[in-house]
């Protein structure tokens, strides 16, 4: 893909898109306060409530409608932990308060792979690279060809099948990803920096099993092995609605990729401009909204990736009118509709 300098025009949209979006970030910033805090000590209070309540139904599992209940209580719990919860704290939203129960420095979640690991490759070359191939990893996450200026393999004609199987697995999945073994053959990550990294993720799964696999079952004492399932029912759920919701952030038809060349010397104003056509939405209820982190705004993610995530919904109508005011794509629609757009993205691209 060949690719020319912006013209004069496009600086200029760009630059003036990129004042408009600043200030809807500094009033922002102005106002949080009491409610937002509110707002996150109410979630934080609830995911504990149902991960309590569900645990405690999963003691007694041999009646199915405890074992019903515990495993929905404990599916919600996980998914608030990891969407609302997890993510969204390890992207400093709510640093600003100063409370170290909730702080990016000192969370760690109950998904498989080390807060850290994730910061890293998310944070930082994630939502600096947005879908810039050969910058982006999360771009197919190194084994899904999600663009054509990214070459094809043989391998890739299976990637259906394995996008697919991911879903159930996907923390795990994360959790090799974010060990960047491509970095070391690529030369840009040292051997000792990844077998440190070996360390702390074997470290952290062997935590993660022991919890639910082993700990609580022997807990449940005549209920272990129904509990057992229960944890794992729960676990692979939330890993299928994570999946869900982050490849429909990023992956419908109509969202764009770029190449290398077209971010050379980028300004915030360009950088902006990414954003908004690297990303899609997805149009649901408030309680849509909560169960995936807000994620479902992942325009207004990516474009303010530390504001409160209760705050994007209040944001997004004033996003989505400048992007009409500037002639720009605003790629929404509703869960289905972008499930399968996604689809018809990794299908059309697992061809050459």
């Amino acid at each position: 893909m060949t690719t020319s300098a912006p013209t004069d025009g496009q600086v200029d949209l760009a630059d003036d898109l990129g004042r408009e979006l600043d200030r809807i970030r500094s009033e922002i910033i102005a106002v949080r306060g009491a409610p937002d805090a509110r707002y996150i000590h109410t979630v934080l209070a609830v995911q504990r409530s149902l991960e309590t309540g569900g645990r405690l139904a999963l003691t007694v599992s041999l009646l199915p409608p405890a074992w019903l209940a515990g495993t929905a209580m404990l599916t919600v719990a996980k998914t608030l932990e990891n969407m609302e919860l997890g993510h969204n704290i390890l992207h400093g939203q709510w640093d600003w308060m100063g409370d170290p129960a909730i702080h990016s420095t000192t969370w760690e979640w109950d998904f498989a792979t080390p807060a850290d690991a994730w910061k890293r490759t998310h944070n930082h070359l994630h939502h600096t690279y947005t879908n810039v191939v050969g910058r982006d990893r999360d771009l197919g996450y190194t084994i899904l060809r999600m663009s054509p200026d990214q070459p094809w393999l043989p391998v890739y004609v299976l990637q259906p099948l394995y996008a697919a199987l991911l879903a159930p697995v996907f923390e795990w999945g994360i959790a090799l990803y974010d060990l960047e073994a491509d970095a070391v053959t690529a030369g840009r990550k040292s051997v000792r920096s990844f077998l440190g990294d070996l360390v702390g993720l074997a470290r952290k799964a062997v935590g993660q099993v022991a919890k639910d696999y082993v700990l609580f079952p022997l807990l449940a004492g005549p209920s272990a092995v129904p509990c057992l399932l229960g944890n794992l029912t729960a676990n692979a759920l939330r890993n299928v609605w994570a999946h869900t919701v982050i490849f429909c952030g990023h992956f419908p038809g109509d969202v764009r990729t770029f190449t290398e060349d077209e971010i050379e010397g980028e300004s915030r104003g360009e950088w902006y401009l990414r954003q908004v056509q690297g990303s899609a939405n997805i149009e649901g209820s408030r309680l849509l909204h909560l169960l995936s982190g807000n994620l479902s705004h992942q325009i207004e993610h990516h474009l303010f990736p530390d504001l409160p995530s209760n705050r994007y919904a209040e944001i997004a109508p004033r996003v989505r009118e400048i992007c009409a005011r500037y002639g720009l794509p605003y790629v929404t629609g509703s869960l289905g509709r972008q499930y399968a757009s996604m689809w018809g993205r990794v299908l059309r691209h697992a061809l050459p």
